[in-house]
């Protein structure tokens, strides 16, 4: 007999699967030697009260064994002679497109800027070894994309959109933990993603399917280039019908036909230039700008938790969420970390931006969020202006590389400086512009390296210089800055009011044992590539699908995720009609 249980249980009894027992046992009159085994199907802490509970769905298996795995199987065919979808990042927008596009019977060819999964990470190492940024393989750009060494959460509130149970069983079923189908928020671990993803890479691989690494896509290739047609037939002037890319290794063009799954992450900027100066249609979109704020774990722990101990031995690392508005703006905490770590986030030469993970266990000494203001698109016309414009930006913005024709002329990003406020309020790289003049001040005050400016949490609130640090995780190491004075305004004011309302709502929260480590700036894509609501194609080129948080249409690794599977399936019927 199988029978499901709502529960509401002390930590201790819910840290293991004998304490679950004797608790139905006692309650629910089971005969506990009937009890072969209990599943946990949702997980959840109550925090709010002093006593702590855990809330738990559980089924329990009475005189039986369970005849199924905990997650749902997909099943995945050979595809090695079915048609081609080029898939441009292998980020998680573009390995679930992938494996989807595999389901539908369709043959993807992978198109990775960076290296694999495991060589990524020699040169994540290396940043902080020699203070420099390898523009193609970092925390960003590479297999697994930005999730796969940022944390891993799987939380989304994003699921009107597709089935986030359906990316979870794929997770599973590629090694993760099947924790994260029961937990309320789920997280596999920046110490234990990258095996995942090596799987669903080994998955891909196959069932036919190809993945190149260190292939950077440099065009789109449309039907009507080059009189690849006949006529200027309406139908097929304006599709794209593959790319080229260069070969990071050789520096050898090649050639790759398919209509184009377009994943390429949120920090792809050649790519919203390439857009922008091909006239393809893209619109600037609002982002959320602000700092790393840092606090010892213990201090969390006591604050959420309610108790001078911590959280003792059966309750993991405390989170938290807080959100307020400040002078019409948000005002919140983005991807918080129990237990986690800062880390170095850029891409590129002149830049500085930090970003948070945490391993499986959440075990370390401190735990951070990102502390950010939305920001809108008319927010920064001024402080653009007054730093440059385009022009302000430009420094340490164009790769070694750009000779491959994927970057705008020298001569095109002159003549876009010349930009009026006017004109700029249009531009669609207007947000991106503002991302690089911050990311490369911050760059200047953490002394030209990756060392981050950084202010005790107290002294920015009461615009104080902090003349010494704690101790810190951000490995590449941390320097005295005000931020309160050089940050944009708009931004620093608001965080200083929003600490002020989160300092009241949680008492001790507000403190000079925090840190705030600058800056955070690529929580989203500062870009929007424009599609149509019903196809998911681009709005005026057939065959081209923008996915994921690159494109502006997710936030995370889960929304990225079923974006990706959403437009493997429109893309399926695409090809179904060619």
């Amino acid at each position: 007999m199988i029978q499901e249980y709502q529960i509401r249980i002390l930590p201790e009894q819910a840290a293991s699967e004998e304490g679950i027992k004797r608790y139905l046992s006692k309650e629910k009159g089971l005969d506990v030697r009937t009890l072969n085994q209990v599943r946990v199907l949702k997980r959840s802490i109550d925090a709010r009260q002093r006593t702590i509970y855990v809330n738990l769905k559980v089924r329990a298996y009475i005189n039986e064994f369970p005849q199924d795995d905990q997650y749902v199987h997909t099943e995945y065919p050979d595809v090695s002679s079915r048609p081609r979808v080029i898939v441009v990042g292998e980020g998680p927008g573009g390995l679930f497109a992938s494996l989807r596009l595999i389901e539908l019977g369709f043959r993807p060819i992978v198109l990775e800027r960076g290296k694999d999964v495991r060589e990524r990470k020699k040169d994540l190492s290396n940043i902080t070894k020699t203070q420099k940024v390898d523009g193609e393989s970092n925390y960003c750009f590479g297999e697994g994309g930005a999730g796969a060494y940022s944390d891993g959460k799987l939380y989304t509130r994003s699921k009107k959109r597709g089935s986030v149970d359906k990316i979870l069983n794929v997770f599973c079923q590629h090694g993760a933990n099947t924790n994260i189908l029961a937990d309320a928020h789920p997280h596999i671990g920046t110490d234990k993603l990258p095996r995942v993803i090596e799987n669903m890479r080994n998955t891909i691989i196959k069932c036919g399917g190809e993945v190149h690494f260190q292939t950077k896509m440099i065009r789109l290739i449309l039907a009507s280039d080059g009189k690849k047609i006949a006529a200027m037939d309406a139908a097929t002037a304006d599709r794209v019908i593959g790319v080229e890319a260069v070969n990071l290794l050789t520096g050898a063009e090649e050639t790759y036909r398919g209509p184009v799954i377009l994943a390429t992450g949120h920090s792809a900027r050649d790519v919203y230039r390439y857009l922008a100066s091909s006239k393809i249609e893209i619109e600037a979109k609002g982002i959320a700008v602000g700092v790393r704020l840092e606090h010892p774990s213990q201090l969390i722990d006591q604050i959420q938790y309610h108790n001078k101990q911590g959280r003792g031995k059966y309750l993991p690392a405390a989170e938290y969420s807080f959100v307020t508005q400040v002078d019409g703006r948000g005002v919140y905490s983005f991807c918080m970390c129990p237990g986690g770590f800062v880390i170095p986030a850029a891409t590129g030469p002149e830049q500085l931006v930090v970003n948070g993970m945490s391993p499986s266990n959440r075990g370390t000494a401190w735990s951070n969020s990102g502390m950010v203001v939305e920001t809108h698109p008319e927010d920064v016309v001024q402080f653009v202006m007054e730093h440059g414009g385009p022009a302000g930006s430009k420094a340490g913005s164009i790769p070694s590389n750009s000779e491959t024709g994927f970057i705008p002329s020298e001569a095109e990003t002159d003549s876009a400086a010349q930009l009026t406020a006017d004109d700029l309020a249009k531009d669609p790289l207007a947000m991106m512009y503002f991302q690089q003049i911050v990311e490369r001040q911050c760059w200047q005050q953490g002394n030209m390296k990756q060392t981050a400016p950084s202010q005790r949490m107290a002294d920015f609130v009461n615009n104080r210089l902090s003349f010494d640090l704690p101790k810190t995780s951000y490995a590449p190491g941390v320097i005295s800055s005000p931020l309160h004075f050089w940050m944009p305004p708009f931004v620093a004011k608001r965080l200083q009011e929003g600490f002020k309302t989160f300092g009241k709502n949680a008492h001790g929260f507000l403190t000079n044992e925090a840190t705030l480590i600058a800056m955070e700036t690529r929580t989203s894509s500062p870009v929007r590539i424009v599609r149509d609501r019903d196809t998911l194609q681009h709005v005026r080129l057939q065959g081209l699908f923008p996915c994921g948080e690159g494109a502006g249409y997710a936030g995370g690794i889960v929304s990225a995720g079923v974006d990706g599977e959403r437009c493997a399936e429109m893309c399926a019927e695409y090809m179904k009609q060619l």
